[in-house]
């Protein structure tokens, strides 16, 4: 009787666990529909002059969903040793607040009221998982698929595959050639003065 107790409490505790154990999705979701929510505000398009608002809205909302450490590890891949453990940390910083930037740019005149359709999530591994999702536009669709980590027991994103297109492998092209020439400290200051080609309108240019 004893034993069947235990199981039983046992048994209990895991599936609560379980139940209460977020999903990749489910963290994806709620940032998603609150970047959806600021541009879809009355006064978005309306009023121009609230834009670096709005901006500052999608910017901090996307610090939230994105593991930018882990992204900036990736990629500036070996070249991460030669960042002096403050050079690491300025450049999280930096690129966190170029990229975000540069998502809100790109995307506050190409939306249109389009509805993110989610198809998928599936674990790679204990710690790692690929969220697919389609966005319909016109005629098709724009495939996009996020690859997230979880840390600290929260599911963050760390690398955005859009129509087989991914923007970490993009960005480690660029900063590759740029670091075969210049310092760490150098690739900080164009991020900074966002002197850096735009993955996004390469992207465009490829369609």
């Amino acid at each position: 009787m004893k034993k069947v107790i235990i199981l039983l409490f046992t048994c209990l505790f895991y599936c609560s666990f379980v139940m209460a154990e977020q999903m990749p999705m489910d963290a994806l979701k709620g940032p998603i529909n609150e970047i959806v929510s600021v541009f879809e505000e009355p006064d978005f398009k309306k009023n121009p002059d609230k834009d670096q608002i709005y901006k500052k809205k999608v910017i901090k909302i996307s610090k939230r969903v994105f593991d930018f450490t882990e992204v900036s590890k990736r990629v500036l891949a070996r070249n991460w040793r030669r960042f002096l453990p403050k050079e690491r940390k300025e450049f999280s910083m930096v690129f966190a607040d170029f990229l975000s930037s540069t998502y809100y740019d790109k995307i506050k005149d190409a939306y249109k009221g389009e509805v993110v359709q989610y198809l998928s999530q599936e674990k790679l591994s204990a710690s790692k998982a690929i969220v697919k999702t389609v966005i319909p536009r016109n005629s098709t669709v724009v495939d996009i698929n996020y690859r997230m980590i979880l840390r600290k027991k929260k599911w963050r994103i760390y690398d955005v595959n859009i129509e087989g297109v991914s923007l970490v492998k993009n960005y480690r092209t660029q900063f590759n050639k740029i670091l075969f020439k210049e310092s760490p400290a150098q690739l900080i200051e164009r991020l900074k003065k966002k002197r850096v080609e735009d993955v996004f309108d390469k992207k465009e240019a490829e369609k």
